[in-house]
């Protein structure tokens, strides 16, 4: 039976290893929100209605993808939009780590929460948004790691 997912992230800004794992996933659910965390003292690069539109267009033509923008805890977000599954990349071994604490946390808060971890693609294993960030900054080649239409805003 599939369901609706949630998968939460800063994209501040989307890669295109963010949209690797969204098109792997959206086979796997009937509706896959993604959620534009924003935290409370970070200051992001880009503007939450910004990444939300670049999302939005790159998924406009998906009406099963989603895209939203919360605060507060991820487990509340779900209970309110109804997803039934976390959705998390997985870069490497200190990614998983992380992400296990998170999921271990979020079992104890929302019991019937399932978090599903998809490993990146070997090309996509060492792109961060810290990383593109920089690239960005030094004025280098972006196309090998931001999708057209980040590029042609920024």
């Amino acid at each position: 039976m599939k369901t609706k997912a949630l998968f939460p992230g800063s994209f501040d800004p989307v890669t295109l290893g963010h949209l690797d794992l969204i098109q792997r996933a959206m086979p796997l659910f009937d509706e896959l929100v993604i959620g534009i965390g924003v935290h409370a003292g970070k200051e992001p690069s880009y503007p939450p209605e910004k990444r939300r539109g670049w999302l939005e267009e790159i998924f406009r033509d998906q009406p099963r993808v989603k895209v939203e923008v919360y605060q507060g805890l991820t487990v509340e977000f779900c209970r309110r939009i109804g997803a039934g599954v976390l959705l998390r990349g997985i870069r490497n071994f200190a990614d998983f780590e992380y992400e296990k604490a998170i999921a271990d946390m979020n079992r104890r808060l929302a019991p019937d929460l399932e978090t599903l971890f998809l490993p990146s693609r070997p090309e996509w294993v060492s792109l961060s948004s810290s990383m593109v960030r920089d690239l960005i900054k030094n004025k280098a080649r972006l196309d090998l790691v931001l999708p057209p239409q980040v590029i042609a805003e920024i």
